[in-house]
C-alpha cells in the first residue's frame, strides 16, 4: 500500500527513477523544452522546481557554493549546473515560483500514452512575456523603412542623372 506517499513511482525502482529524473532534468535545463509522457513531466516538475529555486540564493559566497553542490548532487552534470546558474537563474530571479509549464500534446501513436511538453516558462517567446515578439516586429519595420529610403535616394539619383542628360542634349542641339 502507498498510504501517505505522494510521489509517482513511474513503475521503476528508486535508483532507476532517480536516474530518469536526473537525465530529464539535465535535458530540460539544456534544451529549455522537452517532450515526454504526462506522468514523467509531472514528476519532473516536482524534481526540478526546487533546484531552480536554489539558484536564486545570493546571500553569501558560501551559500552560493553550497547550493551549487546541492544542485550538482541532484543533476550530476557539470554543464547543466553551469547553464542553470548562469543562464536560467538570472531570468527567473524575479519570479516567485512556477518555473515550468506543462502542455498536453495528445496520445502517442504506438501505445496511446498521453504525451506532454514541459518547458521553462521564461524561455518561451510565443506566450512567455511577449517582449521578444514585439522587438522582432520593430526590427522588421526598421529594415523595411531603411530599404525604402535607399530606393528613394536611388530614384532621386536616377532622376537627377536623367535631368542632366536631358540638359546636355539640349545644350548640344
Amino acid at each position: 500500500m502507498r498510504h501517505g506517499n505522494k510521489n509517482n513511482n513511474l513503475s521503476r525502482t528508486a535508483s532507476h527513477r532517480r536516474s530518469l529524473l536526473m537525465n530529464l532534468g539535465c535535458q530540460l535545463i539544456t534544451h529549455k523544452r522537452i517532450s515526454t509522457t504526462l506522468a514523467k513531466a509531472k514528476a519532473l516538475r516536482t524534481y526540478i522546481e526546487p533546484l531552480i529555486t536554489k539558484t536564486k540564493a545570493t546571500e553569501s559566497k558560501e551559500a552560493i557554493m553550497h547550493n551549487h553542490r546541492i544542485v550538482f548532487s541532484y543533476l550530476n552534470d557539470k554543464q547543466a549546473v553551469k547553464e542553470l546558474f548562469t543562464v536560467v537563474a538570472p531570468k527567473v530571479a524575479d519570479r516567485p515560483g512556477g518555473y515550468t509549464r506543462i502542455i498536453k500534446l495528445g496520445a502517442r501513436i504506438g501505445d496511446n500514452a498521453e504525451m506532454a511538453m514541459i518547458e521553462l516558462v521564461d524561455f518561451n517567446e510565443i506566450y512567455g512575456n511577449g517582449v521578444a515578439s514585439s522587438t522582432e516586429e520593430v526590427a522588421v519595420k526598421k529594415t523595411r523603412r531603411s530599404g525604402g529610403k535607399k530606393k528613394a535616394t536611388t530614384d532621386e539619383a536616377t532622376e537627377e542623372s536623367s535631368a542632366e542628360a536631358a540638359a546636355d542634349e539640349s545644350t548640344e542641339a
